[in-house]
């Protein structure tokens, strides 16, 4: 296959997964979360079954990584408001405690393992720290009086 076919091929399965799968994600941090589970950690290449059976294994696998890198920008430039209310959707869809998740994405950092296997370490750094923030502001919107029993 000649790289300009290949590429193609790359292009047209990254826009089957944007709109048959992340369309149905509504939040660039839950594609995040979702592309990057796509990835196997020990190799860092990405499998998707389906997408795989329609184009190849390489081409899905170069195509998840391009929709990943294209979240991942997506993050980077979005402003920390619109991080936070990502983040307090994303902990509402998560189907465990608030403060569960809060205390596991303190502690363990997961985001960490999903950033793109090529992404720079100073862009990596700094959503890191937006998701520290991000986090904090939705801890302390979890504690405050308005959003407590008593408040209603």
């Amino acid at each position: 296959m000649g790289s300009i076919t290949k590429r193609m091929d790359v292009q047209k399965a990254a826009e089957d997964v944007r709109l048959r799968t992340l369309g149905k994600i509504p939040r660039p941090l839950d594609r995040f979360i979702y592309l990057a589970s796509t990835r196997d950690y020990n190799t860092g290449l990405y499998h998707h079954e389906g997408l795989a059976s329609r184009y190849s294994a390489e081409v899905a696998c170069e195509a998840l990584a391009d929709c990943h890198r294209e979240v991942y920008r997506q993050l980077l430039f979005c402003s920390l408001k619109d991080l936070v209310a990502q983040m307090e959707a994303y902990v509402d869809s998560s189907h465990t405690l608030a403060r569960d998740f809060i205390s596991v994405w303190r502690g363990i950092e997961p985001y960490r393992v999903a950033v793109p296997v090529d992404a720079d370490s100073f862009s990596a750094e700094f959503l890191f720290s937006n998701f520290r923030i991000a986090l904090a502001i939705v801890e302390q919107h979890l504690a405050s009086p308005r959003n407590s029993p008593q408040a209603a």
